[in-house]
């Protein structure tokens, strides 16, 4: 040791010094174990007391506790909302159960208003004492100072950042919660790195520059939590309740802030050269490739700048399915590429070999997700069999008997091998997963339903192959998921408020199916639902017609109003393609469809002939069940023949088409529009005239939503939820509309809650 320093600090012949340094260095295990003695260079010395390279590991907890916090935060506030929902619904469940047990006739009741009959006070029961008044919330559940508080943070995080617009390209910015945390996050690491001194030693002998380390072993231990953001089935949305699809935007920042603490790591070895002052001597004797000093690390480094630089939203969408297939083989070799780099130094490889676990177990997890890797299941490998059929307006309504099960707003990415062999699409699922909705295919089947208009690339594709194949053709179809979701109890809200913009009414209906059943079954405290859907034309409400319909019939008297917003005036005649078809690549969906159709027609007769137990009558009978099955699929809706339409050069003029989309159900349409409507066809809010008794009209115009929701308001009870999905323009609206009315809650003890949920239909 005497040598080594002598040499580091006693100027003379360089060779001989590096020759006595590598004859010395090769007894040494690692730099931290050098002994410092009374001879050692005060470099030495003050790296050894200053910051210990043994104790590096420290930065890498420092993000781990970070994260933790961040997380059991969020847990907590997650439950507080799932127990103050649970208590709230129970205590009205129970008392729903004790006024049916002392109910009496209708002549018991006190008549507070003789015209409208609509008081609920019972008067003199028949038998018991006087009812008491309704039980009140538990003083945990209605903690003032924590609404309070809650509402202030929805005041300030609700409020969407606004576009920020360059000539004519325009920069959309995260929420302002996920804003926070990555600014947080940001100032975090970055003073953890260039607070604590020193950032370099005197020498590149002593070791690596403590910067370089304590931002490489930062960005290591980030791996394993932006792995976990990335996966769709993960544990971070098991204990907060977050949709993966709102944690990637923290994957995405996750890997742009890994990014900047790995050139954090790398420029001071540029600015120290691992090449002076006997450094590189030390380096042979750990790492004896022939290979660039920098190799390993560069090797790490390449792949993160090409992930983070083709996650950027502007190239992300110009080659989007090219990222899909490179971004997870990519993110594997920058992995793997890490473990070489960091040699198992200090618990870099801890972090790595948990990156590793965790990315394995969600993928086995996802297993349970997927419709065709359950050998139980008739869909084991072959998937389901889908029906597709066109909607007015061009729009697709794909049909999935299936023995999957999941809740009201879910959505599952659906690839069909028959139409497209590698896209996998989100889409939300519009019909409800009920006993009263049964499948024709049998008791454990359920109709999956997904409804979306075509646009480009698969969902096109879907469309012209319904155009060109028919009604009766069937595919396979393979379903990822249900994945998000509102993780509210709705039925928990005394007043529910749903906007849907155009397509985003996918995402309500079987809300609001499944809240009017919990209405009437008496489990939902909810007495008051306002529906509000802004669509183009008056022929998209025949996409769901038939549960709008079950809507107005069975919803409690006077407890769901819904009202229609036609915002365009110009029918939009039916768009097939005319773009020639491409055969061979149809034949060759065509021949992977009729495999998978051919081994599930195998199965079926497997399954008929062991039901039949060789009774040759018996399996004809059951030959032609099966052969009916395919009727139990919604009927197509054949478009009509496509019309020439005439340019109107007078826009105040232009006529609106009232085409009812059904006479079995008034939508509340105006009788005819007048000519102030026709002028004002674009303009907000339009007031038609009065409303229906039942709450139901439609209007022409589009929807004011701040002053719809500021009226609406003035209705709600102590706890509210405001439900959204639509274009950007409505979030926006609704947002910003939701955060105004905090006020309300801090302002008015009658008021515990307006609780905003967001839904974004292009994923």
């Amino acid at each position: 040791m005497p040598a080594v320093a002598r040499t580091l600090i006693v100027p003379g012949n360089p060779a001989a010094h590096v020759g006595v340094l590598t004859e010395s260095v090769s007894a040494l295990a690692k730099r931290i174990n050098i002994p410092v003695t009374s001879t050692s260079p005060p470099g030495l010395i003050a790296a050894s007391h200053q910051d210990p390279w043994q104790q590096s590991g420290k930065y890498a907890l420092g993000w781990v506790y970070f994260c933790i916090i961040l997380l059991v935060a969020t847990m907590i506030l997650r439950f507080y909302h799932l127990w103050t929902d649970k208590i709230r619904t129970a205590l009205y469940k129970e008392e729903t159960l004790k006024s049916s047990l002392t109910s009496s006739p209708d002549s018991d009741f006190e008549l507070g208003n003789l015209a409208t009959n609509s008081s609920l006070c019972k008067f003199f029961p028949r038998n018991g004492e006087l009812p008491r008044g309704p039980k009140e919330q538990s003083s945990v559940s209605s903690f003032a100072p924590l609404n309070n508080t809650i509402a202030i943070m929805r005041w300030l995080f609700y409020r969407p950042l606004p576009v920020l617009r360059i000539k004519k390209r325009e920069i959309s910015f995260p929420s302002p919660g996920v804003v926070v945390i990555v600014s947080t996050a940001l100032i975090f690491v970055t003073l953890y790195c260039f607070l604590p001194k020193p950032l370099y030693y005197t020498s590149i002998a002593f070791g690596s520059p403590p910067l370089a380390i304590r931002a490489g072993m930062i960005a290591v231990a980030m791996m394993p939590w932006i792995i976990a953001l990335s996966m769709k089935a993960n544990m971070v949305t098991m204990l907060t309740g977050i949709g993966h699809e709102r944690l990637n935007v923290l994957h995405r920042w996750g890997g742009y802030l890994c990014l900047f603490l790995s050139l954090v790591h790398t420029i001071p070895y540029y600015i120290n050269p691992i090449w002076d002052q006997g450094g590189l001597a030390v380096f042979k004797t750990y790492f004896t490739g022939q290979y660039y000093i920098y190799g390993t690390g560069l090797a790490a480094l390449v792949p993160l700048i090409f992930l983070c630089v083709a996650s950027l939203p502007v190239l992300r969408v110009w080659m989007y399915e090219l990222f899909v297939a490179l971004h997870v083989p990519v993110a594997i070799v920058y992995l793997g590429m890490l473990f070489w780099h960091c040699h198992n130094y200090l618990t870099s490889w801890n972090y790595l070999f948990a990156t590793a676990a965790i990315w394995v177990v969600s993928y086995g997890i996802r297993l349970f997700y997927l419709n065709w890797t359950l050998p139980w299941r008739m869909s084991w490998l072959i998937g389901e069999e889908a029906a597709v059929t066109l909607l007015p307006e061009n729009a697709i309504k794909v049909t999935i008997p299936t023995q999957k099960t999941w809740r009201p707003g879910q959505y599952v990415y659906l690839r069909m091998p028959g139409i497209s062999v590698f896209e996998n699409h989100p889409f939300s699922i519009a019909s409800l997963c009920s006993e009263d909705f049964p499948s024709d295919y049998g008791e454990q089947y359920r109709d999956m339903t997904l409804v979306f208009r075509p646009f480009g690339g698969f969902t096109r594709k879907v469309l012209n192959a319904a155009v060109e194949k028919g009604p009766l053709k069937t595919y396979r179809a393979f379903i990822d998921g249900p994945y998000g979701g509102m993780q509210r109890e709705m039925a928990s809200f005394d007043h529910v408020v749903l906007f849907a913009g155009g397509s985003g009414i996918t995402a309500i209906v079987s809300q609001l199916l499944d809240l009017i059943k919990r209405m009437r079954d008496g489990k939902a405290v909810t007495k008051s639902v306002q529906v509000v859907w802004a669509l183009k034309r008056p022929e998209t409400m025949q996409w769901f017609q038939e549960e709008l319909r079950i809507c107005r019939e069975y919803a409690p008297p006077d407890s769901v109003h819904c009202q229609f917003f036609i915002t365009a005036a110009k029918r939009q005649g039916p768009e097939m393609s005319t773009r020639p078809s491409r055969p061979v690549s149809g034949i060759f969906h065509d021949k992977i469809n009729d495999a998978f159709q051919g081994i599930a027609s195998k199965r079926n007769s497997a399954l008929i002939h062991e039901e039949a137990g060789g009774d040759p009558d018996r399996i004809k009978a059951l030959r032609r069940e099966n052969e009916d099955g395919i009727t139990a699929l919604p009927k197509a809706y054949l478009a009509p023949p496509k019309t020439t339409h005439t340019r109107i050069k007078n826009p105040a003029r232009l006529s609106i088409s009232t085409h009812m989309p059904s006479k079995s159900l008034d939508f509340g349409f105006p009788s005819t529009p007048t000519m102030l409507e026709k002028n004002l066809m674009r303009f907000a809010f339009l007031p038609t005239g009065i409303a229906k008794k039942d709450g139901w009209r439609t209007e022409y115009g589009r929807p004011d939503i701040p002053y719809m929701l500021k009226q609406f308001s003035r209705d709600f009870g102590k706890r509210t939820c405001v439900f959204v999905c639509g274009p950007p323009s409505m979030r926006v609206d609704v947002a910003n509309s939701v955060a105004s009315l905090q006020r309300d809650v801090w302002s008015n003890s009658g008021k515990d809650e307006i609780f905003l949920h967001t839904e974004n239909y292009a994923i």
